[in-house]
């Protein structure tokens, strides 16, 4: 089971602090901007049918996205604990708390710091990227990641349809890279797919159904 009965209860508990909270806070850096759940559970379902393994989620908030993410991983053979950077030390203790109450402790490393300034130490490499912070800087932040990227590769990016203009410079950053294949899929504030290769060659003994 992928999804378990104490991530779902951390999940509704979530949602409903998170609708709440940000429908009264007019400081937008204190807002807990969650994904919407249609959108949490897409990205659950790429992150699992194309078994990724090692994630870096670029944007934690109180770790509501952390929490689908994580529980994929949990799932896929192999699989590397997430990896997700907080600016925020208080949203950050309070993603290592829901992601300890969702049983999922040990698969989520949270990392506090500038994303920009994080993403110039890491040394691992990482085969999906999640981009849902500041949406200027992504695409400083693609760049200095793209050498530690696997060839096979997902990237992924949230508010393409509520923030194109914020996020065009990520957009047209991916747009520009070899081999790559994308859709902005309408769910929530709309997300952004990019996936490349290498793909497999197609079969030459393709035979029709009887």
């Amino acid at each position: 089971m992928v999804v378990t009965p104490a991530i779902t209860q951390v999940l509704h508990r979530l949602e409903a602090l998170g609708q709440a909270h940000d429908r009264t806070e007019t400081n937008h850096s204190r807002k807990l901007l969650n994904l919407e759940r249609a959108t949490a559970e897409l990205l659950q379902v790429l992150v699992l049918s194309s078994r990724r393994r090692r994630i870096l989620e670029i944007g934690t908030s109180n770790g509501y996205s952390a929490v689908w993410l994580a529980a994929a991983l949990r799932a896929i053979p192999g699989a590397q604990p997430l990896l997700t950077i907080e600016q925020n030390p208080a949203k950050a203790q309070e993603a290592r708390a829901n992601l300890a109450a969702a049983g999922l402790r040990e698969w989520a490393n949270v990392v506090e710091g500038s994303a920009t300034d994080t993403v110039k130490t890491l040394t691992d490499r990482f085969d999906c990227v999640f981009f849902d912070a500041d949406r200027v800087s992504a695409a400083e932040q693609l760049q200095l990641l793209l050498p530690k990227l696997e060839p096979h590769l997902m990237l992924l990016a949230d508010n393409a349809l509520s923030h194109p203009a914020e996020l065009a410079g990520y957009l047209l950053a991916v747009e520009a890279l070899p081999d790559f294949i994308t859709t902005t899929v309408p769910v929530g504030k709309g997300l952004h797919v990019a996936v490349r290769g290498p793909w497999q060659e197609p079969s030459d003994a393709y035979e029709p159904m009887a």
